[in-house]
């Protein structure tokens, strides 16, 4: 595993995301102080601010792995960066998941780095690349929930209290659809390694539909509320109610 041709600018953390991060900071103490006049504003740049910053993280982990496995061609591309302006689908990376988060409060998987497969041996390596991302969503999730589960938001305003518990939501939502193998998901491209070259090339034809797919299952209310079932069931054993997650939306939804 070779990262030599990897220089140091590469790697540099992109003035992008460094000033994403510091919006949520920002935004993030003003919600937990009460400073903001209306905390609904607050809340929403905090958790869109916090929401982006897990796109970039997921799609890092994917590039990252990636880079350790052979594809020694990342760093040049950007993507070891964490800038969101530097992926292959900048659009489905991080505009369609923020505007589905706005729309319905799902945390909508994002579109991937390109990622040149053909340097890469082991089938291990190309299902660890595809899982790493998700991986690093149930990562933000538990970070997110440790508080809760912890019992450390005693005298925490109520309103930071339901901005982190929706942010919860959305990291457990994405980590749930990332991981369907369905074509175009990262749960997919998990399995694809193991699948033989029959299957493969049949499924092929589907793959650019697989998000579409799934995303227009959700919005059969059955479907939807065995989805939301399921994620307030993950949420409440991380010691997040439901009422704090709908409360965390409905602040972010400050505009209805």
């Amino acid at each position: 595993m070779t990262t030599a041709t990897t220089r140091h600018s590469d790697r540099r953390i992109s003035p992008v995301f460094l000033g994403i991060v510091a919006v949520t900071a920002v935004t993030g103490w003003a919600t937990w102080t009460g400073f903001a006049e209306e905390p609904g504003i607050a809340v929403f740049l905090f958790v869109t601010g916090a929401w982006i910053v897990s796109l970039c993280l997921h799609e890092y982990a994917h590039a990252r792995t990636a880079l350790h496995s052979g594809d020694i061609t990342i760093g040049a591309k950007g993507y070891l960066s964490l800038n969101p302006l530097a992926y292959t689908h900048a659009l489905l990376s991080i505009v369609l998941p923020v505007i589905f988060v706005i729309m319905g409060g799902i945390g909508l998987p994002g579109g991937a780095v390109f990622i040149e497969r053909d340097r890469i041996r082991g089938r291990w390596r190309h299902s660890l690349i595809s899982a790493a991302g998700p991986l690093t969503n149930v990562l933000f999730a538990v970070a997110c929930t440790a508080p809760f589960w912890l019992n450390a938001l005693d005298g925490v305003p109520g309103e930071f209290r339901a901005a982190l518990a929706f942010l919860a939501l959305l990291q457990v939502s994405a980590a749930i659809l990332n991981f369907l193998p369905v074509p175009g998901l990262d749960g997919y491209g998990v399995i694809e390694p193991w699948l033989s070259r029959n299957i493969k090339r049949q499924i092929e034809p589907f793959a650019p539909f697989g998000l579409l797919f799934v995303f227009a299952l959700l919005w059969v209310p059955q479907v939807n509320a065995v989805f939301f079932d399921l994620v307030d069931t993950v949420l409440r054993g991380l010691g997040v109610s439901e009422y704090e997650a709908s409360y965390g939306w409905s602040l972010y939804r400050f505009w209805s």
